[in-house]
Formats: C-alpha cells, sequence, structure tokens
C-alpha cells in the first residue's frame, strides 16, 4: 500500500472520529477495561504464591483476593456498560455513513452526477465496500485492533520491572533468546505484510464485480423486472450466466481461503513459538535464581499474552489497512467540490410579490454545449430570446438537443460556450438556489417517490392539501385522488408501505404536471408531458393548456406535433441546432423544413 499501514489506519479512525466519535471513546474504554481484567487475575496468582512461599497470613491473602474479584466483578459490569453503549453507536455510526453518502449525492451539482469521471468513482466505491472490506468492516475490526493494542501496552509497561533487574539478564543466553524472540516478530510482521498485499489484490479484482452475480444481486432487485423474466422465461438466460459466475467465485474464494491459512499458520505458530521462549526465559531465570515463584507465574503470564497481543496487532493492523485504503474512493466522493459557480445575486421575486408580472426575460447568446466526457456537442450557436408569457413549443428528432436546451434553461449544467442572460445579467452571478425557484418542469424521465401523494405533489413534508387537490384536479387526477383509498395521504407504489398503490405511468405522469403546477413558477417547462397519456386525457390537458399555465411562460417540447397549434412560436431543432423558427401556420406551409417532413409524416396516420 502506497501510503503506508499507519497513515491509512489513522485516516481511517479520522473518519470514524467524525461520523461518531463516541463509538471510538467508548470502544477504548470496553478494549481497556478488556485488557486489565485478566492482568488483575495474574497479579492476584502472583501475590498469593509468594505470600505462602513468605508465610504470609491467611486472612491478608483472602482478603486481597476478596478485593481482586470485586474489582473485576465491577469492571466486568462496567465493561458490559460500555459494551452496550458501543453497539448502539456502531448502528448509529452506520446509520450516519449511508445518510451522509446519500446526502452528499443529492446534494452535489447535477453535472457531476452525469460525469463518467464521478460514475467512475461511484463504481469503486461499491467495488471497494464488496466481500466485507467497506467502511462496516473499519467498525467491525476497531474493538479487535484497539484491543490488540491496549492489550500489547499493558503487557509492555507492566514487564518494565523484569527488564531493570540486572540479576535476569546476567546470563549471555539471556540476550540469545531476546534476539529470536525480536526475530520471529520482525518474521512475522514481514510475512503477514505480504499476505495483506495479496489479500488487497485479490480484494481488488474488478472481475467480481463485473459480474451477472453482482448485477442481479445488487442492482436487479427491483420487483418491476419480474414481469419481463416470467413473461419471456428468461431463467434459464440468466441461469447460465450466473453458473459461470459461480465459478469465478469458487476460484477467487479458493485463493483466498489459502491465503488466509497461510496467514493463520504463520500467525499462530509464531505466537506459540513465541510463548515457548517466553517460557524457556522465564523458567532459565528461575532456575538461575534471579526470579521467585510469584514472579515466574507472573512474568510468564504477561509475556504470554504481550506475544498474542503483539501478533494480533499486526495482523489486525494489515488488514485494518486494507479496508482503509479501500476508502480512498469514497473520501474522494465525500470531499468533493462542486463544479456550478452559485452567485450571489437575488432573483427579483417578481412573481411571488402582490401584484407581481412575471417579467423575467430569458435570452441564449450563442450558447453551445458539450456533455462531460464527450467531443461532440449537443447544442451549437443557440441563439434565442423568451417573450414572456407566451408558449414555445421545442420540437426535433430524437437525439436533436432538446432536451439538453432544457437543462441549460434549468441551469442543471452550465453552457461550454456563450451565456444565458435573465433580464440581461448572466444566470452564473444569480444565486443558484433562487434561480431555480423560477421553474417548474416535468421532464420526460421524471420521478415520483415512495411517499405520500400529496407529500409528491408538493415536494414538502408538510403540503397544503386544498392546493394539492386543486393541482391534481386541473392535472386531470381528480377523480384518481378521489379513488385513493387515504386520499392525498395514500402512498405511492410498494417501496415502504405494504398497502402503497400502484400506479399507471399516465397517472404518475398527471401527478407529476401537478407537482409543476404546485410550485407556481412563473416559467413552465413540460418534456413530453403527455406521452403516457390515452387519447382522451391528452385531448383534455390540450383543450385545458391555456388555463393549466395561465399566465406563465410556457416551454414545450413533444414529438406529438398535434400539440404545436396550442403554442405561439415554434423551435424546430435539429443535430444541435435550431434550423427553423415560427408558428405553426407558417411552418407547415415550409415544404422544404422539417417540421413539414415531421407534420406530415405523423398525419398520415390520422387519415
Amino acid at each position: 500500500m502506497k501510503n503506508g499501514k499507519w497513515r491509512k489506519t489513522g485516516t481511517a479512525l479520522k473518519l470514524l472520529w467524525d461520523m461518531d466519535r463516541w463509538l471510538l471513546i467508548h470502544t477504548l474504554i470496553v478494549s481497556l477495561i478488556k485488557s486489565v481484567n485478566p492482568f488483575i487475575g495474574i497479579f492476584l496468582s502472583a501475590y498469593i504464591l509468594d505470600g505462602l512461599q513468605a508465610g504470609e497470613e491467611i486472612r491478608r491473602l483472602l482478603l486481597v483476593s476478596v478485593v481482586c474479584v470485586a474489582a473485576v466483578f465491577l469492571l466486568s459490569v462496567l465493561q458490559a456498560y460500555f459494551q452496550k453503549l458501543r453497539e448502539v453507536h456502531t448502528n448509529m455510526c452506520g446509520k450516519t455513513f449511508d445518510t451522509l453518502m446519500s446526502m452528499k449525492t443529492i446534494a452535489m451539482d447535477y453535472p457531476l452526477l452525469d460525469s463518467p469521471a464521478v460514475n467512475d468513482i461511484r463504481t469503486r466505491i461499491q467495488h471497494d465496500n464488496n466481500w466485507g472490506a467497506g467502511f462496516y468492516s473499519l467498525v467491525w475490526q476497531l474493538p479487535l485492533l484497539l484491543g490488540s493494542a491496549v492489550t500489547a501496552l499493558i503487557s509492555l509497561g507492566t514487564l518494565i520491572p523484569l527488564f531493570l533487574n540486572s540479576r535476569v539478564f546476567a546470563d549471555v543466553s539471556v540476550l540469545a533468546l531476546l534476539i529470536l524472540f525480536g526475530v520471529v516478530i520482525v518474521f512475522q510482521m514481514w510475512f503477514e505484510a505480504g499476505s495483506n498485499k495479496e489479500l488487497f489484490r485479490l480484494l481488488d479484482d474488478d472481475s467480481l464485480d463485473k459480474s451477472y452475480l453482482g448485477y442481479f444481486l445488487w442492482k436487479d432487485q427491483d420487483y418491476h423486472y419480474g414481469k419481463d423474466i416470467r413473461i419471456y422465461g428468461a431463467k434459464p438466460l440468466i441461469e447460465s450466466k450466473l453458473e459461470g459466475d459461480v465459478r469465478i467465485k469458487e476460484k477467487w474464494t479458493g485463493k483466498l481461503v489459502v491465503n488466509n491459512m497461510k496467514a493463520g499458520f504463520v500467525s499462530n505458530f509464531s505466537a506459540g513459538f513465541l510463548q515457548m521462549l517466553a517460557y524457556i526465559f522465564v523458567v532459565s531465570r528461575a532456575v538461575a535464581g534471579a526470579l521467585g515463584v510469584g514472579s515466574v507465574v507472573k512474568y510468564a503470564g504477561i509475556i504470554y499474552r504481550f506475544s498474542q497481543a503483539i501478533a494480533h496487532v499486526f495482523l489486525i493492523l494489515d488488514e485494518y489497512a486494507v479496508s482503509s485504503d479501500r476508502q480512498s474512493s469514497t473520501l474522494e466522493y465525500l470531499n468533493m467540490e462542486d463544479v456550478l459557480p452559485k452567485g450571489t445575486l437575488p432573483v427579483e421575486k417578481r412573481a411571488f410579490c402582490e401584484g407581481g408580472d412575471n417579467d423575467y426575460e430569458i435570452e441564449f447568446r450563442d450558447v453551445s454545449f458539450r456533455y462531460p466526457g464527450s467531443d461532440s456537442y449537443a447544442l451549437k450557436h443557440i441563439n434565442m430570446k423568451f417573450d414572456v408569457g407566451r408558449r414555445l413549443a421545442v420540437v426535433g428528432k430524437n437525439g436533436s438537443g432538446k432536451t439538453t436546451f432544457i437543462k441549460l434553461l434549468c441551469r442543471l449544467y452550465d453552457p461550454t460556450q456563450g451565456e444565458i442572460l435573465l433580464n440581461g445579467i448572466n444566470i452564473k452571478k444569480y444565486d443558484y438556489d433562487e434561480y431555480m425557484r423560477i421553474f417548474s418542469v416535468v421532464f420526460q424521465d421524471f420521478k415520483l417517490f415512495s411517499f405520500g401523494l400529496g407529500q409528491n405533489v408538493a415536494a414538502s413534508v408538510e403540503p397544503d392539501e386544498e392546493r394539492v387537490r386543486a393541482c391534481l384536479t386541473k392535472a386531470g387526477f381528480g377523480e384518481g385522488m378521489n379513488k385513493m383509498p387515504e386520499g392525498i395521504q395514500t402512498c405511492l407504489y410498494k417501496d415502504f408501505e405494504e398497502s402503497g398503490v400502484e400506479i399507471s405511468g399516465g397517472e404518475a405522469q398527471k401527478i407529476a404536471l401537478a407537482r409543476a403546477l404546485y410550485k407556481d413558477a412563473p416559467f413552465i417547462i413540460l418534456d413530453e408531458p403527455t406521452a403516457a397519456l390515452d387519447p382522451v386525457a391528452e385531448y383534455e390537458i390540450y383543450s385545458k393548456f391555456n388555463e393549466i399555465v395561465e399566465d406563465k411562460t410556457a416551454i414545450y417540447i413533444s414529438h406529438r406535433l398535434s400539440s404545436c397549434r396550442f403554442c405561439d412560436e415554434i423551435a424546430v431543432f435539429e443535430k444541435g441546432e435550431i434550423i427553423q423558427r415560427g408558428n405553426h401556420e407558417e411552418l407547415v406551409l415550409d415544404e422544404d423544413g422539417t417540421y413539414y417532413e415531421l407534420w406530415h409524416a405523423q398525419a398520415r396516420y390520422y387519415k
């Protein structure tokens, strides 16, 4: 690992501290108590043996024993108490992490979500959190790491009197034992470092994340897929893909097991060898008369615990470093800075003040745009000024740049070249959130949430119920709303509520339109707002189009050119450029124009 396990472990511990510092504090307290308890027994045994050898009074020995047992009992109670606190904070820390990742995704600038580089980071995060090596492994391994470290430090501290005893080190053979002791520890550290590099290489095998097994396990659990699988009998196809992945996983698991067996064997062999050396050392010093009976028991026990703890420290430290290294993608994601300038100028609230005239003028001035990671332009040299209160239809073939045009208008992206002006000022200079408030949009790929109907319309925890009902009725969903079992409190879909209601695509489109109306923004943008509606519902929307949009500036995108007859002006897009502008009567007379071609291509199906 490039930057060293200590640095990576420190970074991981800081991440946990930022998530929930009490998790670390309680884990440290539990580790301290858990490590101290065995030493009380070791020192008590040594004290009793030395006391019996020296002819100490039995009453005194019993009194010390009772005090020690009481201390062990009290510490055990405290350990159980702090252990429960630690478990609570373990759960809280995990939920904090999940919430933090979700909120980062929700809050980051839209261009980042659509960026190939950011999608690569998200893929790496998923990969780095697979197979038990993610953020949660940092939490699970924390007690082992701190417990072993605390035990090693306590053991080392209690061995200080032994090292200060000159009689213990009078024999030259002692030096040889100590050198051998050090060689075994160094060998164990070296072997475990190599073993963990191999472990890291196995965990970094991206073929596991590109497998169909991972895809169907994590990505395709949406119950909507079940219909197609059953209708088309796709089960054998899926099973054939999974069987191949299972064989890959078996080979990977075999390599992982062999690697872990080697590491476990060397670790246990080294610990046993160190324990044997410790007993040889203590017994030889006792035979030489340098240590008493009690000291033999005491130091043999302490050296044994030290050898076990130091072995575990290096083993767990390497594993922790592996888990820590795999959090670099998470930290990169969380520390990602926004790319859109947010601006500071307030947007005039002309639509919301008393007597407001909605007098917003927006102009595209030589605007070109290409998506992140793309070499081709989605829009080229767009020049357009919106007339306040008028209806603009945007038409064109698939991929002509219509939806991209809307995304730039709403400032989900900034132009690659040129500028967009609001009342003569570049929109980048306006406060971002205030600018977003002047738009209501029904996107072609809109989403509704598994929340209440009213909350979906208002995008709020506490919607204005009367206003919600009025918007749903205006959008053509009044009858559907009345059929809902709990009215506007009815939950949509079944992700969170078993009583949730499944709605059709047309019903969802009406609810999305109601959401746009509820916001009551001066600009309303409808991207294929009737694509999922039946002809009757579509006619109702068209016939009430002016009533629905009222005095707002409306921009309407549709493949159904019959809708263009309701609009004041039509802009025809082709290959990212505006190639025609005018009203329906003007454009349909231009037999060489794209609009004429599109109109008659659709009209012949109705003749």
